[in-house]
């Protein structure tokens, strides 16, 4: 791809501008080899925005058939109108609209490009603005892209949360010339994360670069990677069912569709090029930063004597967490259709559909609790689950015209989020309890295989998918109104774990809990399996999070993440438990802020070493996380470290057996010698050596 020149100078203006930027708030570690765009890659996206996306006489990078089994060639013929505005001082907005006249459906892509990151995105609208229904709208594709510059291609990724311990593994696949594969949430699913094949990013590799591709859809988004022979490789996106026509005033919407380009064929700088994206411009921000680390705890919601006894111990818990709460629910759940079986776990927690609080248990609600917790610098999360109604015989259950009838795949009717008076109903009542019991985190859950069944039985033939648009659009709105209403809000995405965590519900929640994926008593290699999980979501997430059972140091240090916590204070752990909240406490900050590095091959197996680095050169300080687990022959290992400043001496602290210190160079060449018994984990720190004047 070639460039003009005024291109060039535009790009190197921008990548002029971040240097000095970069070298302002940063000026001790302006050698260190720090992640940022080159104006290489801010030129070929701005390139590729131009002749793919704003200009006028060939296909844009999205696709749909109307009135036809034929793409519609309508960026030929319909009214085009364009316009754009800056957001910010890093965001432009671009808006094109076509019209065809004879039906009057509008097709409105909003698109948004990036200064200070090579990133485009956008959405696609689809209204239909007449007085009588659309032709059939269908196959619509919210990305949709031929590429044939390359000769090699390589797709990577990791798999989707499935509550088992290869969740979120890593994957490498060559597209060989008759190469064809289709990605998406399990086919009964409708969560956006949910299964093997089920992530809704990847990276594209060709042979000078590539792109990373993300899609927005907290619905059954479907995408594909299919070779042309030596043509070429034609990818696409979108929700996985479209086939309907739009009634007068209707109004439907794309995926949200996402790509960084990169150059270069160094994946891991291709992931931390994202990484950064991800907290400058997706991650939920507070007071103008991306959400911190977070130690939590698990409580009842009327116990602050249990809180205290955390406080008195020296740990200074962020976040006391009401969960659902198995057989003792916070909201009334003894009607019924689920009750205590003998010798089974109690699931009366699944009678979901009356979200007030139950006065039998908590007369005077949340609030005294919640006022405690704000006295003493802590927040609070309630768990709820609007979605699925798991008994008949609650409020939202006497509302049959609020609900998609319950299938064979579903626990429960679902609530329709697509139905507007619903949505208002449910818009308001949440509003007024987080208001009412001083909710600072609404935690929003979403069990059983999930509600895709449910929205396809809905769809009548020519209506096919229509059910799904409606409720993904619905569920945003939820969202991003009760945030409005109560400023400072932070939401925590839960779907069965980690299942519904798409690009438009990381810019508006973050995963408190990764994956369900985290009971050794009912699980087999919980503790191996959370090491997996971090290897391979940290490429993408910066911000993850996970609870510990057990309390030795190899199974405590297995789960430090972002967000952190584990069971209640006990005399014969507590000196462990109060260690690990303390250590995590100084690795969380570079897990979060940090270029990632993985320091070893990814592997489950139990004679294997793991490890990984998270990296701020701007501070000059990171951290390293290393495991030998039970049957790894070797005594020690010796890891190559990445991203340091060659010149600079750091101080390096084990935080089992000391400091000492090493130059970058050493670091990175040589790299830092790690011994350890087997079945044991490592905590490295380090930061730029003191100096001390005379």
């Amino acid at each position: 791809m070639s460039y003009s020149r005024s291109e060039l100078l535009q790009a190197l203006c921008r990548r002029a501008l971040l240097l000095l930027a970069g070298a302002l708030l940063a000026c001790q570690a302006a050698t260190a080899l720090a992640v940022a765009p080159t104006a290489e890659e801010l030129a070929a996206e701005s390139s590729w925005v131009k002749e793919q996306l704003l200009q006028t006489t060939k296909a844009p990078p999205f696709s749909f058939k109307y009135g036809s089994d034929k793409p519609a060639a309508f960026y030929k013929s319909w009214d085009r109108q364009a316009s754009e505005k800056k957001l910010d001082d890093n965001r432009t907005e671009h808006v094109i609209t076509w019209t065809h006249k004879a039906s009057e459906l509008q097709v409105r892509c909003v698109a948004v490009t990036y200064s200070d990151f090579p990133v485009v995105e956008w959405t696609v609208y689809f209204k239909n603005l007449g007085k009588k229904a659309t032709p059939l709208l269908q196959g619509i594709q919210g990305l949709d892209l031929t590429l044939k510059e390359s000769s090699k291609y390589v797709l990577h990724g990791i798999k989707g949360d499935f509550c088992t311990a290869d969740s979120f593994e890593p994957f490498r696949l060559e597209l060989t010339e008759d190469f064809s594969k289709k990605f998406a949430p399990y086919p009964y699913s409708g969560k956006s994360s949910d299964g093997p094949d089920g992530w809704p990013y990847h990276n594209l590799q060709t042979e000078d670069g590539g792109m990373i591709i993300a899609v927005g859809w907290p619905g059954q988004w479907e995408s594909s990677f299919t070779r042309l022979g030596k043509k070429g490789l034609r990818v696409t996106a979108g929700q996985q069912l479209t086939h309907l026509v739009l009634e007068p005033g209707e109004e439907i919407r794309t995926p949200l569709i996402a790509l960084l380009f990169y150059q270069g064929d160094d994946v891991v700088r291709a992931q931390n090029l994202w990484r950064r994206w991800y907290l400058a411009h997706v991650i939920p921000q507070v007071d103008g930063k991306p959400q911190g680390p977070l130690k939590q705890i698990q409580v009842g919601g009327n116990d602050s004597s249990y809180a205290q006894s955390f406080l008195d111990a020296g740990v200074q818990i962020d976040l006391c967490w009401r969960d659902a709460g198995g057989a003792n629910t916070w909201y009334p759940s003894d009607k019924g259709p689920y009750a205590p079986k003998e010798g089974e776990p109690n699931n009366q927690w699944l009678n979901t559909g009356t979200w007030d609080i139950d006065r039998t248990k908590y007369p005077d609600g949340f609030k005294p609790f919640s006022d405690w917790c704000h006295e003493h610098g802590i927040q609070f999360l309630l768990w709820f689950e609007p979605e699925r109604v798991g008994s008949r015989e609650t409020f939202l259950g006497q509302h049959p015209e609020w609900l998609l009838p319950a299938t064979d795949m579903t626990v429960g009717d679902i609530f329709n989020l697509g139905n507007p008076e619903a949505l208002a109903w449910l818009i308001d009542h949440i509003d007024g309890m987080i208001k009412s019991e001083g909710l600072d985190w609404y935690r929003e859950d979403m069990n059983g295989n999930g509600p895709l069944t449910a929205w396809r039985a809905a769809d009548a033939e020519n209506r096919q998918g229509i059910t799904e648009n409606f409720y993904v659009q619905g569920h945003l709105k939820f969202w991003d109104e009760i945030v409005r209403r109560n400023p400072g809000l932070s939401i925590d995405s839960c779907a069965s774990g980690g299942r519904r965590n798409d690009l438009e519900t990381m810019r508006r929640s973050v995963p408190l809990l990764r994956s369900d994926f985290q009971f050794p008593g009912s699980q087999q290699n919980v503790f191996d399996g959370n090491q997996c999980q971090t290897y391979g979501l940290s490429s993408w997430l910066p911000f993850q999070g996970t609870g510990c059972y057990l309390y030795e140091p190899y199974e405590l240090r297995s789960f430090y993440l972002p967000l952190f916590g584990m069971g209640g204070l006990a005399p014969e752990n507590h000196e462990a438990q109060v260690t690990a909240y303390k250590e995590c406490e100084q690795v969380a900050p570079s897990m979060l802020l940090g270029d990632y590095y993985p320091l070893t091959p990814y592997s489950l197996a139990p004679d294997v070493w793991i490890g990984w680095q998270f990296n701020r050169p701007e501070v000059g300080q990171g951290a390293v996380q290393v495991f030998r687990r039970q049957d790894a022959k070797e005594s020690s290992v010796r890891l190559k470290l990445q991203g340091l400043d060659p010149a600079a001496e750091y101080e390096v602290t084990d935080l089992d057996k000391g400091t000492s210190v090493h130059s970058g160079k050493s670091l990175m060449d040589e790299g830092l010698q790690v011994e350890l018994e087997p079945r044991s984990a490592a905590i490295f720190l380090y930061k730029p050596k003191a100096e001390h004047g005379g």
